[in-house]
C-alpha cells in the first residue's frame, strides 16, 4: 500500500474513532502556514487537536516517537491559528493517535489522550 493511502488509511480510522465517541469531527487535514492539524473534533467540552501517526507492522519504532518538540510546536501553532479564525470557548487537548497496519488493515489503534501539552514559545518564534 502505498505511503499516502495508508496515512489516508489512518486517519479515516481515527475520525470514526472519535466519532464512535460521541464527538463531532470539524476538520480532516486542517491547514495553515504553519502546518495540517489531521483531525479536528470536538465534545461538549474539548477541542481535540489529533495528529495520527500511521505505520506499517514492518517499523520497530512507536509511531508517538514521530510526534517531537518541533511538530509539537507547529501543532501548537497551527491549532491557534484555527481557533482564531473559528473560535471557541472550549478546553484545548492534543491527542496522538497511532495506527498501525499490515496488508492495507488496520490490526492495531492506540488513541493517546492529551499526549501533550501546547508548546510554551517563550517568546520565540524562529521555529523555521
Amino acid at each position: 500500500m502505498e505511503k499516502g493511502l495508508t496515512g489516508k488509511t489512518g486517519e479515516e480510522f481515527a475520525a470514526e474513532y472519535y466519532r464512535k465517541k460521541g464527538y463531532t469531527v470539524r476538520e480532516m487535514n486542517w491547514h495553515s502556514r504553519y502546518g495540517e492539524i489531521d483531525v479536528i473534533a470536538e465534545n461538549e467540552a474539548y477541542v481535540v487537536f489529533c495528529e495520527v501517526k500511521t505505520r506499517s507492522s514492518r517499523t520497530p519504532s512507536a509511531p508517538r516517537e514521530a510526534v517531537d518538540t518541533k511538530k509539537q510546536q507547529r501543532l501548537t501553532l497551527t491549532a491557534l491559528k484555527y481557533l482564531g479564525e473559528n473560535g471557541s470557548e472550549k478546553m484545548l487537548r492534543f491527542d496522538v493517535c497511532e495506527v498501525w497496519m499490515n496488508e492495507g488493515r488496520v490490526y492495531k489503534f492506540n488513541s493517546i489522550e492529551n499526549a501533550f501539552e501546547p508548546a510554551d514559545f517563550s517568546g520565540r518564534y524562529d521555529l523555521f
